[in-house]
């Protein structure tokens, strides 16, 4: 299984699969265990990854180790280590978190930003791989929908206009070779969920990447959104996110998308309403009209915050995809 995103919408998913993997040294059971590859985009440039990225040049960390995070067992102390943040302002150690800062120190060691997640994986007894989705430095640029050019995942984010077109700069950037035979060996391939324009679409505008899952044998589901982002996609239905993929990655990217028709408690959706997000509509008719399967189910956690159930989510995929599959 192939899972590409960033931000905390791939975390969550993984933490989610990781309890159908096998543990270190464990036997294969009875049941089917699932082998992850996650492949993480790599155009932050907030927080301290953004710092580490301009003072040391290497690529932003802080997806890739919260993906690490997400598959190490139990999330015990070596992985509440990697998550440790130091407190203080934000110059020297203040606001970087250790496991960014132990990537960025491999990262030098080695000379390698792949072989370091690959090193630190291994540390963490990570249940799966991770692969940065290239390993050029790359930027993102957006032209938004009054034509106006911006660069920078973190000005993208928060210049709350609708956006007309994403891309690489440069255009070229090749994916790692890792990730393009992930992706030709993988039975099942999932996209999402995550931020439209900043998390999912920029792995598929590495140089081939969608061009190989176009091509893969693999069922490709896209895993949605639960909520529209302020600005990046205000007003958006499931139809439009889809429409938005297909029109920087082709058409008929994906075999079926997952989506959650359970409704969000009134009082929550209130208090995202004030910062400008929505329910995501599900335009069923719309998505029929396109020829795109989906999967309904409740997703929705239980809580004070609207984000998918990561458990529940699994438990989807898995009997959908990979045991109905087989039976």
């Amino acid at each position: 299984m192939v899972a590409l995103g960033g931000g905390t919408g791939l975390s969550m998913l993984l933490r989610g699969l990781k309890e159908y993997t096998a543990r270190p040294g464990e036997e294969r059971r009875s049941r089917p265990l699932l082998q992850i590859d996650a492949v993480v985009t790599v155009t932050d440039d907030g927080g301290s990854s953004g710092r580490l990225r301009r003072e040391y040049s290497i690529l932003p960390p802080g997806d890739i180790r919260n993906c690490m995070v997400a598959l190490s067992p139990d999330e015990a102390l070596l992985a509440r280590l990697f998550q440790y943040r130091f407190p203080g302002p934000r110059s020297g150690l203040g606001g970087h978190s250790f496991g960014n800062l132990f990537l960025a120190a491999l990262t030098h060691i080695t000379g390698d930003f792949p072989e370091a997640v690959r090193l630190s994986s291994n540390v963490l007894a990570t249940r799966g791989r991770i692969f940065p989705s290239t390993a050029e430095n790359v930027t993102l640029e957006a032209t938004l929908d009054n034509g106006r050019i911006v660069v920078g995942e973190t000005k993208i984010s928060s210049s709350r206009r609708r956006i007309r077109r994403i891309r690489l700069v440069p255009a070229t950037v090749r994916p790692l070779p890792e990730v393009m035979r992930a992706i030709h060996k993988a039975s099942l391939i999932l996209l999402g969920p995550g931020s439209l324009y900043t998390s999912v679409i920029p792995n598929l505008l590495v140089r081939g990447v969608a061009a190989a899952i176009a091509r893969s044998r693999a069922k490709c589901v896209y895993i949605a959104n639960l909520m529209t982002q302020p600005g990046e996609t205000t007003g958006y239905s499931l139809a439009d996110h889809v429409r938005a993929i297909y029109e920087h990655a082709g058409k008929g990217l994906f075999d079926s998308i997952v989506v959650n028709q359970a409704p969000a408690p009134a009082h929550i959706l209130r208090r995202y309403r004030k910062e400008g997000a929505e329910p995501v509509d599900p335009s069923f008719e719309e998505l029929d009209k396109m020829g795109v399967p989906y999967v309904a189910g409740d997703l929705l956690q239980r809580g004070g915050v609207i984000r998918h159930d990561q458990r529940r989510l699994a438990r989807l995929i898995l009997n959908h995809y990979v045991f109905g599959a087989r039976s």
